[in-house]
């Protein structure tokens, strides 16, 4: 009897998502409480995006969406997840100190799925718990696709062995509608054997954004060496304010400033770069051994917090202290602003590192108010560096301790 054909495999690509709610929720709190609300009460909105895709062959479908939460604490959001078409798997407390069945659920179910016979190209982990790291091993160890989704500090091992990583601040922004990239573009995940889907850029370029390039070009020729990115991202943002919305469409300044052409060149290299290509090439960037020695380059390698100086993190506290004394902002509006202050005061930082600083506040649970002051922002920052040095098992003499509190706080903690 002649077998019957196995059905055709549908286009797109077969994927599982693992949420960590509690993880991801405490913290989104932290960080920001509307975009915990809305992780939390529209779990299909990021979900979409996450399945979205260029072409019916670059889309994913999540064969399944699991989310694992604890019944006792979070039992009110469990309509929305079953509404958007995920599995809810309670995870009570098992012990007086509160540690719930999450992990080992989490591990047993992804287990089940890498083993399985659906063919799962690409499994994504909503948790900054660096306990998953064996378990991102295991995918990478089967030639699968990794991704995960953090809202908190995130372990550099756990980082560094996924394949991506959808940053706590790029999340935010997607749960706010603040960003004119689709968590597809944030995450940059693609199995080897399919192209990204192209970018959308503009048809024609406005004459405003026109003022821009000339601004850029102008600035770019005349500047003596490659210049810091933020200084180039504050000249065009100045000839037209409309870009600070998605850049032209490009999404990010990076994006932006690369396809210019006209011989101006970007790399994304220590915070940005940008350079004139008939002048100067990648060569002429500043290399680590031009910057200072020291604890500061030890963390910065190991931790990913930001490579400013002390007196970076200096005008960068008392920028944001400026700014939250005026009015109450937006987070997105305050990286913003003070990214453009410090320019202004010759001290450039990247909208990406005031973000980091931003981030790493909310970890240590300090009140982005009116009351906020530079030293207080310092003080602040400077223990949210100090733990991810702790959870990087980084060690330090009594010496290397002080360094750090001097350097991390732009000078205002001297002991």
């Amino acid at each position: 009897m002649k077998e019957s054909p196995s059905p055709a495999r549908r286009p797109g690509i077969r994927a599982a998502m693992f949420v960590d709610f509690d993880n991801v929720y405490t913290g989104l709190l932290a960080l920001d409480p509307l975009a915990a609300k809305r992780f939390a009460e529209d779990p299909k909105h990021w979900a979409d995006a996450l399945s979205a895709g260029g072409s019916a062959e670059s889309s994913r479908r999540f064969l399944i969406r699991n989310c694992y939460l604890n019944p006792v604490v979070y039992s009110k959001y469990r309509t929305y997840w079953t509404r958007a078409g995920f599995r809810v798997i309670d995870c009570p407390s098992l012990t007086q100190r509160g540690k719930s069945s999450t992990d080992i659920n989490l591990v047993l179910d992804a287990m089940d799925a890498l083993s399985g016979g659906a063919g799962i190209d690409e499994f994504f982990i909503a948790s900054a718990d660096a306990d998953f790291t064996s378990l991102i091993q295991r995918f990478r160890a089967a030639d699968k696709m990794t991704t995960v989704i953090a809202a908190g500090a995130v372990a550099f091992a756990y980082r560094e062995m996924a394949d991506s990583v959808v940053e706590s601040h790029d999340f935010v922004a997607i749960l706010n509608g603040t960003t004119g990239e689709p968590i597809r573009a944030v995450a940059s995940v693609q199995p080897p054997q399919v192209q990204p889907a192209a970018k959308s850029k503009p048809k024609t370029m406005s004459k405003t954004a026109s003022a821009a390039v000339r601004e850029v070009c102008d600035f770019v020729r005349a500047a003596p060496g490659p210049v810091v990115g933020a200084m180039v991202a504050h000249r065009a943002l100045t000839a037209d304010p409309s870009l600070k919305t998605d850049w032209g469409g490009y999404g990010k300044f990076g994006t932006w400033v690369a396809q210019i052409g006209n011989s101006v060149e970007y790399s994304p290299s220590r915070g940005g770069w940008v350079w004139d290509a008939q002048r100067f090439s990648s060569d002429d960037l500043p290399a680590d051994a031009d910057v200072e020695p020291g604890i500061e380059e030890r963390v910065t390698r190991v931790t990913d917090v930001p490579a400013l100086s002390a007196a970076q993190f200096r005008q960068l506290f008392q920028a944001m202290a400026a700014r939250l004394r005026e009015q109450p902002v937006n987070r997105n509006e305050l990286s913003r602003l003070v990214r453009d202050d410090c320019v202004t005061a010759g001290q450039p930082v990247s909208r990406g590192a005031v973000n980091f600083v931003i981030q790493g506040l909310g970890y240590v649970n300090y009140q982005l108010s009116e009351n906020a002051t530079a030293e207080g922002l310092a003080a602040a920052w400077t223990e949210d560096v100090e733990e991810l040095c702790r959870v990087a098992l980084m060690e330090f003499d009594d010496a290397e301790k002080a360094a750090l509190r001097r350097w991390a706080s732009g000078g205002y903690l001297e002991v």
